[in-house]
């Protein structure tokens, strides 16, 4: 008996030249595992063609003591018979099914063992991954995350529900064969896709699963939903009973919405793909096998297009696809539902789903997207003849009558060549249009880098303009033979013929392609001198150029040479090097005290480092970028660092300059030497980070807290702290006092600014931090927990939501109602916000350290806090000390948010205690106290300096 019987099918349902590859693949997958103890059982179908039957038994025939050859009985001619074959001939201790194209890792049968072996589960699962629709690469289905955080073991397959609600069990997962015989698991012969029944039956028969985190096959392809849908629709429904049977309505309910997200919404998907024909035919079909209602939990636009197909709507589908891919464009002329329905809105007359939450009511014409579809286009009299209709709901048109002109422009380029529309007509629910372009003579190419031209629409009303490009299914422009002479500047050899195509992203365009023998020949040398062995040789030596260069770029060697090199430059006096978290903005105590040496004349040097971009820095501060030479250069040279987060750990401080380290707030989660990720880290890292803390010649403290936390945390001794309060503190404190004696009224100019109403209370949500930053640095866009549409619905009347994201993530926000919520995530100084917010809404961020001062209402929206405490650790109990009210649920946030005044007068004690403890040095003096501690004493005369604004690289 072996270890492992890996049944693969050969000539089933999946049969030709293709079939005899994909099972050399599998095969040779088999035999390529680390655990020697593995088998291939193939079961060649009797009505395998020949090259499938050559390929099998030539595989028998090399490796006959690990590939056994199968022939059941001819009148096994389902993949389902054929797989329960295999069952029955497999010998190892444990049986795992591979469709032909499958291929396990290379370690998949050990680890699939090894858990099974010490878990003693009768089925052992992991993760795999399936060849894409779109080049072909492998991709994890997304919920696998979710389903396999970690290696684990179940009692039953309901403490996992994802390997039911989903189709996990299709392939990746092995059974124990003596229990696969003990409860008689097989295939059902009469279902194609059998697998996605076996799985949650073989799930719920055996009861202990091993669930194991790590990958075990790849290249399974995506089943084509437009031949399969029936086969996929009936396999689903038989799980969906089988749930039913054992007593779980709530798993079957969870698992239609998956049929739909993981089945339907792909299948409308692919409908710009799709010739006309399959279209209609997967239409009908799905109009003949969807018999269950469509979920109602469903996002709108997945819910149009499953309720679409269901109806056998083909055009409809067509159009969902155009508003899955893109769902700020307005695709259907969405309608009022009813009068006194409260504003909501559904797709269109034909299919009344409700889709208020795109927000469409809300935009105005030449702001919003419209969706422009193509249909037709063709060549007449020798020109480019174009058709096609604009969804223009009637809340959107405007009252002035219509023009339009039809642009190609160069891809890349900023070349754009313009056709006028003379046919346009206006319905009350669209724009349809006509045009007529002389390609030929007016849109004249260079002839390289600009072959592709994109068309789009420029629609005029009242001097207002909506651009939009042309949308199309893939055959719209196929096989039709368009095709019109062109004319570049460099001559026909650079091309002779315009053709238009529709792009991957199913817009209309056209190329420049060479036809004629005369441009086809200059083609041919063009692409033979540029890949024949010496230009493939200079290719390569240019690409080694271009890695030497990124790699003097590159911020390893840019901080070996500001390590060894720059640091030797003596140091400029007075010179001051500020940044503000990570260059993200220009904010914070940072800019408090780089306004108060500019208000006491102070002679010093200010640099402002920015990460991205220089928009809203000062500007009369010399500006670089962070990590760029410029930027190297000026921290070699500075007198004093000023930043509130943390200079390069990389980078050492010269001898002779002063760090001050303002911080950025005081801490509820643990920091530093504290957190257990800090304490995890290997001797190095942790060495890393101490050196990097070293440097701090001064450290901000607001209260005794900060330093019972932050300086103990960070290992920073007595005399480097200085018990100052926030710089960026002295704004609050000044608008607190300024309250108490003339009001709230007027209001900062910011209010102004972002449009809020006098009479509107302002609310100002800010999270904290939740994870790490996205891929190469960029922000890392995450969902809000607060349900900011709920919010503008209940509270917009009286509301304005201001949204602050952590500098290092960007939300996610809805369209609302105009005046309700305001991202301010990119305003630099959230002092600014604080001073306007009448009520602060957070979680665990520091600011509302910063909020009590102004002795103004603070509501905890905390649904995780328990979790949150226990995963990062916390300095204190939150719900013991909390200058308001903290509530876990989002209808307890708005109810308190409802009886604010009566919130506010039980938590006003608790605010002013709070503020007492962490704020006790922040007395609205702070960057007074700090320019006198640092800057004032080295001697710096009272003349202003001001420089160029620059942008180092």
């Amino acid at each position: 008996m072996t270890d492992f019987s890996c049944v693969i099918t050969a000539g089933g349902e999946n049969g030709g030249s293709e079939g005899s590859d994909a099972l050399r693949a599998s095969v040779a997958s088999v035999l390529g595992q680390s655990l020697r103890g593995s088998e291939a059982v193939v079961v060649l179908a009797a009505r395998a063609d020949a090259p499938t039957r050559t390929a099998a038994r030539a595989l028998a025939d090399s490796s006959p003591d690990r590939v056994r050859l199968i022939h059941p009985d001819p009148a096994a001619r389902t993949t389902g018979a054929l797989r329960n074959a295999g069952l029955d001939a497999a010998t190892g201790r444990y049986v795992l099914v591979l469709t032909p194209g499958e291929r396990l890792h290379r370690h998949a049968c050990r680890n699939l063992w090894q858990a099974g072996e010490r878990s003693r589960a009768d089925l052992v699962a992991g993760r795999w991954s399936r060849t894409t629709e779109e080049g072909g690469k492998e991709q994890e289905p997304p919920w696998q995350g979710e389903l396999y955080p970690r290696s684990r073991t179940v009692a039953r397959f309901a403490d996992a529900p994802q390997l039911v609600v989903r189709d996990a069990l299709v392939t990746g997962f092995c059974l124990r064969r003596e229990a696969a015989r003990r409860h008689g698991l097989r295939y059902e012969e009469d279902l194609a896709h059998g697998e996605i029944l076996f799985g949650p039956l073989a799930a719920a028969a055996v009861g202990r699963i091993t669930l194991v985190r790590r990958l075990i096959v790849t290249g399974r392809a995506v089943p084509d939903r437009a031949r399969d849908l029936a086969a996929l629709v009936e396999a689903h429904r038989r799980v969906a009973a089988t749930l039913d049977a054992l007593g779980l309505p709530a798993l079957r309910e969870e698992r239609e919405r998956a049929f739909v997200r993981d089945h339907l919404v792909p299948l409308a998907r692919s409908f710009p793909r799709l010739p006309a024909a399959r279209r209609t035919r997967a239409a009908a079909m799905a109009a003949r096998v969807l018999t269950v209602p469509v979920p109602q939990e469903l996002p709108p636009l997945e819910r149009v297009a499953a309720t679409l197909l269901a109806r056998g709507d083909a055009e409809g589908v067509l159009t969902a696809a155009y508003a899955l891919s893109r769902p700020a464009t307005v695709c259907a002329p969405v309608t009022p539902v009813a009068a006194g329905e409260g504003g909501r809105m559904e797709w269109d007359e034909h299919c009344p789903v409700d889709v208020t939450e795109l927000g469409h009511q809300y935009r105005q014409f030449g702001g919003a997207r419209l969706m422009n579809r193509l249909t037709r286009c063709t060549a007449e009299e020798g020109r480019l003849l174009l058709e096609g209709r604009l969804v223009l709901p009637p809340h959107l048109a405007p009252d002035a009558p219509f023009t339009a002109t039809l642009e190609f422009r160069a891809r890349g380029g900023a070349r754009a060549v313009a056709f006028p529309v003379d046919d346009v007509r206006h319905d009350g629910k669209g724009v349809t249009w006509g045009a007529r372009a002389d390609v030929s003579r007016l849109l004249r190419p260079i002839g390289v880098r600009d072959t592709a031209w994109d068309a789009r629409l420029i629609l005029e009303a009242g001097g207002v303009r909506s651009v939009s490009d042309l949308f199309g299914p893939q055959d719209l422009v196929e096989g039709t033979a368009v095709r019109f002479a062109a004319r570049p500047r460099l001559g026909q050899l650079a091309g002779d013929t315009w053709e238009p195509y529709i792009t991957l992203k199913d817009h209309l365009a056209l190329r420049l392609t060479a036809r004629r023998r005369p441009a086809r020949t200059t083609r041919r040398l063009v692409r033979y001198a540029t890949h024949f062995r010496p230009a493939r040789k200079a290719k390569l030596l240019a690409r080694a150029l271009r890695k030497r260069l990124d790699r003097y770029r590159s911020r390893g060697f840019k901080a070996t040479t500001y390590n060894t090199w720059l640091t030797r430059l003596p140091v400029r006096r007075g010179s001051v090097v500020f940044e503000s978290h990570m260059g993200r903005c220009y904010g914070d105590s940072p800019r408090a005290l780089h306004e108060e040496i500019r208000r006491q004349g102070l002679k010093l040097r200010a640099t402002w480092s920015y990460d991205t971009s220089p928009a809203g820095f000062p500007d009369d501060a010399r500006l670089v970028r962070r990590w760029s030479w410029r930027y190297l250069w000026a921290l070699a040279r500075a007198e004093f660092w000023v930043d509130n987060q943390g200079f390069p750990q990389h980078l050492r401080k010269p001898a002779r300059t002063t760090y001050l380290q303002t911080w950025h707030g005081s801490a509820y989660k643990r920091m530093g030497f504290d957190e257990t990720r800090v304490r995890l880290q290997n001797a190095p890292q942790r060495e890393r980070l101490q050196q990097a803390v070293h440097r701090f010649d001064h450290f901000l403290v607001r209260s005794e807290h900060d330093v019972a936390t932050l300086a103990r945390a960070y290992r920073l001794p007595e005399d480097r702290l200085l018990r100052t309060g926030y710089p960026r503190n002295d704004a609050l404190v000044a608008e607190r006092t300024r309250t108490e004696t003339e009001g709230r009224l007027p209001r900062p100019p910011l209010a102004g600014a972002l449009g809020i109403d006098d009479h509107k209370k302002v609310v100002l949500y800010a999270p904290t931090f939740r994870g790490g930053p996205a891929a190469g640095g960029k922000q890392a866009r995450r969902r809000l927990l607060l349900d900011v549409r709920e919010f503008a619905e209940r509270f917009g009347d009286s509301y304005t939501l201001l949204v602050r994201a952590h500098y290092l993530e960007a939300a996610r926000l809805p369209l609302c109602p105009p005046g309700t919520v305001i991202d301010v995530s990119r305003h630099h100084d959230v002092s600014e916000l604080l001073a306007l917010a009448d009520v602060l809404v957070t979680d665990y961020s520091s600011i509302m350290f910063d909020f009590a001062l102004l002795d103004r209402p603070v509501l905890l929206y905390a649904p995780d806090l328990d979790t949150y405490a226990a995963e990062r650790g916390s300095y204190f109990d939150l719900r013991e000390k909390a200058p308001g009210p903290v509530t876990e649920t989002q209808e307890e946030l708005f109810g308190q948010l409802a009886e604010l005044k009566k919130s506010d007068i039980r938590h006003a004690s608790h605010r002013a205690a709070f503020a007492a403890e962490f704020g006790a040095y922040d007395r609205g003096d702070a960057a007074r106290q700090v320019v006198a501690a640092v800057f004032s004493r080295q001697g710096a005369s009272r003349t202003t300096d001001h420089h160029d604004r620059g942008a180092g690289r």
